[in-house]
């Protein structure tokens, strides 16, 4: 039995604050991620934006993982511990983040293709268009009483349609006071719940993709999940609120809008 929570207004003021907060990391994040860099360097940085920010990591300890952030190069799917890993000209870089504030957590995630070599690669281009769009579409569709499958499948077929395998293993989910809260929200329309969106849900949506097959290994570290195939794969991810009349994206990276286009279009 699913256990769903409703958000009262001054947790969603709280999950705003959040929200807004996690996305100027992110962006300032991307903004820095560079050749040459280490994801650990990375992982620093982000430490260093949620403490000037004045807010806590979501995912520092959470089952132990020991970074603020995860960062999955190329092949490396989610779950990725920053390491001494060296950020190349060319990769595809997804960095996965999460902020406490108030009492409530809000996730989200970018994807960011790194160096020159990368922003002028056509299927890297077209991976992030294609994330990108299915995560809009879905955001798009929110609504008071959505079947979760519908919008699975709106997901799926977009994916899908750009000749991209769905990662069925890994899904959004509901997000509050806990991390990862009910209900699954699956990339997959026979993996969705039965279950209808309500107002004053919180949820986190995130298609998670890639270009070969849809194979997963999971690494003896724990967490770090990789394509069996080592097809690249992508992740992008926002927190959102469903309100009476609609969606409201909470982790919205507004400053981004000007520079993303660049780097997909």
């Amino acid at each position: 039995m699913m256990n769903i929570t409703y958000k009262s207004g001054r947790d969603i003021e709280a999950m705003r604050e959040g929200g807004a907060i996690l996305g100027k990391i992110l962006l300032e994040l991307a903004q820095v991620a560079e050749p040459g860099m280490t994801t650990a360097e990375l992982d620093r940085r982000a430490r260093e934006l949620t403490k000037k920010y004045g807010t806590q990591p979501s995912f520092l300890g959470y089952r132990g993982f020991p970074g603020v952030i995860c960062t999955a190069v190329n092949e490396e799917v989610v779950h990725t511990i920053p390491c001494e890993r060296i950020l190349k000209d060319g990769d595809l870089l997804k960095i996965d983040g999460g902020v406490y504030h108030k009492g409530f957590h809000t996730d989200s995630a970018i994807a960011v293709p790194i160096g020159p070599a990368a922003r002028s690669n056509d299927k890297i281009r077209k991976m992030i268009k294609t994330a990108e769009i299915a995560l809009s579409s879905a955001i798009d569709l929110l609504r008071p009483d959505l079947p979760v499958r519908k919008l699975s499948k709106l997901i799926q077929e977009i994916i899908e349609r750009n000749g991209y395998s769905v990662i069925r293993e890994l899904s959004g989910h509901g997000v509050g006071k806990v991390l990862h809260e009910d209900p699954a929200i699956t990339n997959f329309e026979a993996d969705a719940p039965n279950f209808h969106l309500k107002a004053g849900m919180t949820i986190a949506i995130e298609p998670i993709f890639c270009a070969g097959k849809p194979g997963i290994k999971h690494l003896d570290d724990g967490w770090n999940i990789i394509t069996k195939d080592r097809s690249l794969a992508i992740q992008v991810e926002h927190s959102i609120l469903i309100t009476e009349t609609g969606p409201e994206v909470l982790t919205r990276r507004l400053e981004l809008d000007p520079l993303y286009p660049t780097l997909i279009n």
